[in-house]
């Protein structure tokens, strides 16, 4: 055979794998997995599409029809088969409603990422402030520390 191997040197080749693969147990550190970048709590939630507009009004008339059922894969596939069904004339208002949400997400998406342009800045404002108003807080409940020291240097 010309350049082809023979099941022997296969085997090897795959014998030297397999203890490549266990390198990593017998001992050594596995290399660090990245994890997923964390999700900004305040960042505004993306809008339902007109699938899911109409899933919310079809959730109730299918509870309100079959009352005892409380299977969510068969409220989806119903659904699911009633959207394949209907026009575009019966899906145009829930068309309209998606694109409603659309356009107040992208409001709130564009002010939000101005927030996160201006930088820390504007938090750190605001700490200030708050320390500020911890500081007048004590100085309200009877500490007067400050003033005692300042009697000191007057003396």
């Amino acid at each position: 055979m010309k350049g082809g191997r023979s099941k022997t040197e296969s085997k090897k080749a795959d014998a030297k794998l397999s203890v490549k693969k266990g390198g990593a147990a017998a001992g050594k550190k596995p290399a660090a997995k990245k994890g997923k970048a964390v999700k900004d709590p305040n960042k505004p939630k993306r809008p339902a599409s007109a699938f899911f507009v109409f899933m919310e009004d079809f959730r109730k008339q299918f509870k309100e029809k079959h009352p005892n059922n409380k299977s969510v894969a068969t409220v989806g596939k119903a659904g699911g088969d009633k959207w394949k069904s209907m026009s575009e004339a019966e899906k145009a208002p829930f068309v309209a409603k998606a694109d409603k949400r659309k356009a107040e997400y992208e409001k709130t998406l564009q002010a939000y990422n101005k927030r996160l342009n201006e930088g820390p800045g504007a938090e750190e404002e605001e700490s200030d402030k708050s320390r500020s108003e911890v500081n007048d807080e004590n100085d309200e409940d009877g500490s007067d520390e400050d003033d005692e020291d300042d009697d000191d240097d007057e003396e």
